[in-house]
């Protein structure tokens, strides 16, 4: 049984009228300051000096962290050798244990392009200078993933409110679904965190719903495109499980190359995800409900986001990168 509320979305229109157009002004300024947004574009520059742009003959491509790393570079599989053809580089694909590991790999030079999970995409942006320019989506150009509240099916939890003094997991401090909309939304909800249940961090999705399955906790709040492929993989049984609750759409895992890539490397690389495929493919299969890649801005379809880690206040620096 599903359970959906009008209070998100009151909340997220509420922080978009009280963000102002001081807004923008204050993300430029959390860019590291090895970088610079002179276009006011929210994300690092280009640099000027020619001498400094990139154009590796080996790009290395990474995928958020995710609960079998090993399947995934299979299903990536066709992607990278669609990429290659169409860069005509060689493409490695790096397999990440954390969201912190993905983004200190982008700012030291070592990672080229990537796919960030939406509460990690800023700190990529900010630290490591990552710039975000497609995401999954449909035919029709939609796309996103909800944050829903999963708990056992024979618990007493019937609504968010039920959670107070419950044993509930959180996925990772910077995670979006798994812990900054839980504490931007659940206080209008009935609960807040860390005051009326203790928050435990289990370290990922995957864990926070097979601990719900397991019922080492007792509900969790996780990214529903997470769950459910968890689900076809028959990692857990659907009907030992329900949502409590579930949110109006997030994006989902943002797709950024480093900022300081030669422009036709850039495009090229572009062009390698809007030109592919879905159909027939692994990752086609893997990502139900989606048939390509669409172009996106973090200034604009990462605001809800920033917003919501902003409530939080959540600081870009390496510190707040740590506490990952």
């Amino acid at each position: 049984m599903r359970m959906t509320s009008t209070y998100g979305a009151a909340l997220l229109a509420a922080m978009a009228m009280a963000a102002g157009a001081a807004m923008a002004q204050d993300e430029t300024a959390a860019l590291d300051s090895q970088y610079t947004d002179a276009d006011g574009d929210l994300v690092a520059d280009a640099p000027e000096d020619e001498s400094a742009l990139r154009n590796p003959d080996t790009l290395v491509f990474a995928y958020t962290p995710v609960e079998d790393p090993a399947i995934y570079e299979d299903i990536w599989t066709p992607f990278i050798e669609h990429l290659e053809e169409q860069t005509g580089k060689d493409v490695q694909f790096f397999a990440v244990q954390s969201n912190s590991a993905e983004v200190e790999a982008m700012r030291s030079g070592r990672l080229h392009i990537a796919g960030f999970s939406t509460g990690p995409t800023p700190f990529a942006v900010n630290l490591a200078g990552a710039v975000p320019f497609a995401i999954m989506g449909a035919d029709d150009g939609q796309f996103g993933y909800r944050l829903q509240v999963y708990t056992q099916a024979d618990s007493d939890i019937q609504e968010v409110a039920d959670m107070a003094g419950k044993r509930i997991a959180h996925t990772s401090p910077t995670s979006n679904s798994g812990n900054q909309a839980p504490r931007a939304l659940f206080p209008d909800l009935g609960v807040v965190p860390d005051e009326d249940y203790e928050v435990t961090y289990s370290g990922s999705h995957d864990q926070s719903m097979l601990g719900v399955v397991a019922g080492d906790y007792d509900a969790a709040p996780v990214a529903s495109e997470v769950v459910d492929r968890m689900a076809e993989r028959g990692l857990y049984d659907p009907e030992e499980v329900r949502i409590v609750w579930e949110s109006d759409p997030f994006p989902t895992t943002s797709y950024a190359y480093a900022h300081d890539l030669a422009p036709e490397l850039k495009e090229s690389i572009e062009e390698a995800f809007f030109s592919f495929d879905f159909e027939g493919t692994a990752l086609g299969e893997e990502f139900t409900g989606v048939s390509k890649f669409i172009p996106i801005t973090y200034e604009d379809q990462w605001r809800v986001i920033r917003q919501i880690q902003r409530a939080n206040g959540v600081e870009y620096t390496p510190q707040g990168l740590a506490a990952e």
